[in-house]
């Protein structure tokens, strides 16, 4: 350094260090600043440090004061004619323009992607130099396969862009800091071949320079791993010929122009393809099931998949279904997916940190939420189990599951509804579990079985205002604002029914604080059940929380639970067990004592032991119903008293005192107002006299049914009504009419989801087929009812294949209505 000459900073800091004895990364860690930093203050990249960075130097160089106040004042930019004279009449690109090939190599085993790469070309080739600057940005969760489609795409692009290809690694979301954008500049300009002395400090001065070096240049810039579109526009060219491709973890909706691709995981197919790529196709085709569960195991995720098989690619001797066992292990699965910086738990956590260490409040709640939302089992996450898990308002939590989504650590897999790819659920829990103790993560799962039981005591409410079971809610109902009414919050239910009952069986396994809140949610959901037929789930609900409830001294509740077992049971046909578990009901409720229990109890047993052909003691019990009824005032169950006792006269030919009963029925139900029961009590009038032969006496009461569920807009009910009118056609030998009958039920069953009676109705018309003789028909319809039938009613399903039997010998056979199909 010459004594007569002004010295630069670059010049300065790199003489003092040397004289200090310190490396680069010495001088860093003593004075408190990375060593990138040092680096780029060295190179001259940057010139004008911040104060507080010089005062750090001068601190770890133990600069004199004077030597302090020479450095002080070269980096604050004094002596700038001195620096003018050093650079006076130098040119900005000394020597030939270079043209710049940056890209990384294209990988060899690339797999899938064909559409997304069409789309990538399709916007970016420019044979003739003149389109626009085009921009691309390819967005999706880290080790999906941004950059490698990137990279492939622009190794196919080198006759659109003949002067030269930038790659520049933004290191958005890590590893290390974020590439700055004054750095990202520099490192541009200095690829093209500009002076690194006359590189400017301003961004606005850097970006308008960049435009200018590539201003009739026909170059492709490579912008790999941005954290967002203002990481990148300082960098974009301004003039016709250039393009650029952008990767991304975060959305990049905001950057004008941008033809954006999101990347989902790799199909099942193309995922084996990939690991038969890296692996070689011996071994996959040695262990074909295998390599299926590893490639559902990995989620799909390239990353995670290129992980997989270089292990196994170095450990030839290791059979695949070893690393299947290894994945099995959710509390290990993303330390067998790579433990160092390039593995897929450093992926994920690398996102996850950029939102730890945002500016933003949002960022950093969204990063808090991330370990609670993974907890939970399920498919999907609902708007308002979010809320229920964060304890936030609707909103607020919207905004955190959309900054999540935004940076794909979730997928918007429907409007109000997102989900976790699986390996990000496993990061979640595994932060869960670092960050929460076991009682905070079992309070998340008790938020949500309190959210749903409120929500299905809100539906039972509505479709059954009258229940007794609701006298046993301990929260206070708050629907969805969209569940306005009883068909929107059983349609809600409908499409969330498989989380709820993910989450059912995740609460029963996970522990004695969260158990006792099943009870009351099995009682909630018998609304949900029976309007939507879904026998096989109340069973199994209610047979484990009674089960809960008797342990825990809910002595009310479990006779409920005990009751409402029976039901699955009757409606499969299996009468004796449900009897049984009836009169055991009936033993609790008269221990408690409970006498509205016990009324209703009454005259449920009294319907099944008729069925049974037990009248006397049917006639016995729904006596004993009506007597309690009258004593309590509960016009409801006087009212389903008399149904029972109707039922039980028919059957014993006594129809008078059956029209007798039936009538009072009816007429308590009028009183009451409630439509819905006003239309089943007329239903059940019709049903029954239907299964005694009545048909002609049948028909009215069923019109009746069929008026008042129109007018009350019960689908699930009118759907019923025409069963049973199809069924006094059909006895009538007026076969046309039965099956157009049944197919208009089945028009408005098959929107309400309820795959029971949508089986039961096919299983109709297969009978009224055979009845009239067309067997070709009646064989279609019962093979259509066994399917839609099998795993959801045994009983029915195997009416139906004795009927399919008896349809393929083409013989004939006369239509019956049972009471055990009803």
């Amino acid at each position: 350094m010459s004594e007569s000459a002004t010295p630069t900073l670059s010049e300065l800091l790199r003489t003092f260090r040397i004289r200090a004895g310190f490396t680069q990364a010495a001088l860093a860690e003593k004075a408190g600043l990375s060593e990138q930093a040092i680096s780029v203050l060295e190179r001259g990249t940057r010139s004008r440090p911040r104060i507080d960075t010089v005062r750090s130097l001068i601190a770890a160089l133990a600069l004199t004061p004077a030597e302090a106040d020479r450095f002080l004042s070269i980096a604050r930019g004094k002596n700038k004619q001195a620096g003018t004279t050093r650079l006076a009449g130098r040119p900005l690109i000394t020597g030939p323009t270079p043209v710049p090939w940056q890209l990384p190599p294209a990988a060899q085993d690339f797999t899938g992607r064909t559409a997304q790469l069409e789309a990538v070309l399709s916007v970016l080739r420019n044979p003739s130099g003149t389109k626009p600057v085009s921009l691309v940005a390819v967005t999706g969760m880290g080790g999906i396969g941004k950059t490698t489609l990137a990279v492939k795409a622009a190794h196919q692009l080198t006759d659109s862009y003949p002067d030269g290809h930038l790659y520049l690694n933004l290191r958005g979301y890590g590893p290390g800091d974020p590439v700055s954008v004054a750095d990202a500049q520099a490192q541009l300009l200095r690829s093209v071949g500009v002076d690194v002395q006359r590189i400017p400090e301003d961004v606005e001065e850097a970006a308008g320079l960049l435009r200018s070096q590539l201003a009739g240049r026909r170059t492709l810039m490579l912008l790999d791993n941005a954290a967002d579109a203002a990481h990148v526009l300082p960098l974009l060219p301004g003039s016709a010929g250039s393009a650029v491709l952008i990767t991304s973890r975060g959305s990049l909706t905001s950057l004008p122009g941008a033809r954006q691709i999101h990347l989902d995981a790799l199909s099942q197919s193309e995922t084996i393809e990939l690991l038969t790529g890296v692996v070689g196709e011996s071994r996959v085709a040695a262990e074909p099931g295998a390599a299926k569960t590893l490639a559902t195991m990995s989620g799909r995720l390239p990353l995670a998949v290129r992980v997989i098989g270089g292990r196994l690619a170095a450990r030839p001797t290791w059979p695949i279904q070893h690393l299947v066992t290894l994945l099995e292990d959710e509390g290990r699965r993303l330390d067998t997916l790579g433990s160092d910086e390039t593995g897929v738990r450093a992926s994920i956590a690398s996102s996850v940190a950029f939102l730890e260490n945002s500016e933003r409040a949002l960022d950093r709640e969204a990063a808090r939420s991330l370990p609670l939302l993974s907890i939970p089992d399920g498919t999907d996450l609902v708007i308002g189990v979010a809320a229920a898990i964060l304890e936030l308002p609707a909103g607020r939590t919207e905004a955190i599951l959309e900054r999540l989504t935004d940076l794909n650590l979730l997928e918007a897999a429907a409007p109000e509804r997102y989900r976790f790819h699986d390996l990000i659920r496993a990061f979640g829990r595994e932060r869960a579990v670092d960050v929460l103790d076991p009682g905070q993560r079992d309070a998340v799962l008790q938020r949500v079985l309190r959210f749903y039981t409120a929500f299905a005591w809100a539906l039972q409410s509505k479709s059954y205002a009258s229940s007794p079971r609701i006298a046993f809610a301990t929260m206070p109902f708050t629907p969805l604002p969209a569940a306005t009414n009883a068909e929107q919050a059983t349609r809600w239910l409908d499409a969330e029914h498989h989380n709820l009952m993910d989450r059912y069986h995740q609460a029963m396994t996970t522990g004695p604080a969260i158990a006792p809140l099943v009870p009351e949610l099995t009682l909630a959901l018998f609304g949900y059940h029976e309007l939507r037929s879904r026998w096989a789930e109340m069973a199994k609900m209610c047979g484990a929380a009674l089960q809960v409830a008797e342990t825990s001294g809910m002595h009310s509740v479990a006779a409920w639970l005990q009751h409402d077992h029976a039901i699955p049971e009757v409606e499969s046909g299996s009468l004796e067990i449900a009897a049984d578990r009836l009169l055991r009901a009936l033993e609790m409720f008269r221990a408690i004592p409970d006498r509205q229990g016990q009324a209703r109890c009454c005259t449920s047993a009294a319907h099944v032991l008729g069925r049974l052909g037990r009248v006397d003691e049917a006639i016995e019990l729904a006596t004993e119903g009506l007597e309690l009824s009258l004593q309590l005032g509960d016009t409801r169950v006087e009212g389903v008293a008399y149904l029972a006792l109707g039922g039980l006269y028919d059957r014993n030919g006594d129809f008078a005192l059956a029209d007798d009963a039936y009538g009072r029925g009816i007429a308590l139900a009028k009183a009451s107002g409630d439509r819905r029961l006003v239309a089943k009590q007329y239903l059940s009038t019709g049903f029954s006299h239907v299964l005694v032969g009545r048909t002609d006496d049948a028909l009215e009461p069923i019109l009746r049914g069929l008026e008042v569920a129109r007018e009350a807009g019960n689908k699930e009910l009118e759907s019923q009504a025409l069963q049973h009118l199809a069924a006094v056609f059909a006895r009538r030998g007026e076969y046309l009419k039965a099956r157009q009958t049944v197919e208009e039920a089945i028009d408005l069953i098959r929107p309400l989801g309820n795959l029971v009676r949508l089986g039961y109705f096919t299983l109709e018309l297969g009978k009224i087929s055979l009845a009239a003789g067309d067997f070709t028909a009646a064989v279609s319809h019962l093979e259509s009812a066994i399917e839609i039938l099998h795993g959801l009613s045994p009983h029915l399903e195997s009416t139906a294949r004795e009927l399919l039997e008896v349809a393929h010998q083409r013989q004939p056979h006369s239509y019956i209505y049972r009471f055990d199909e009803a």
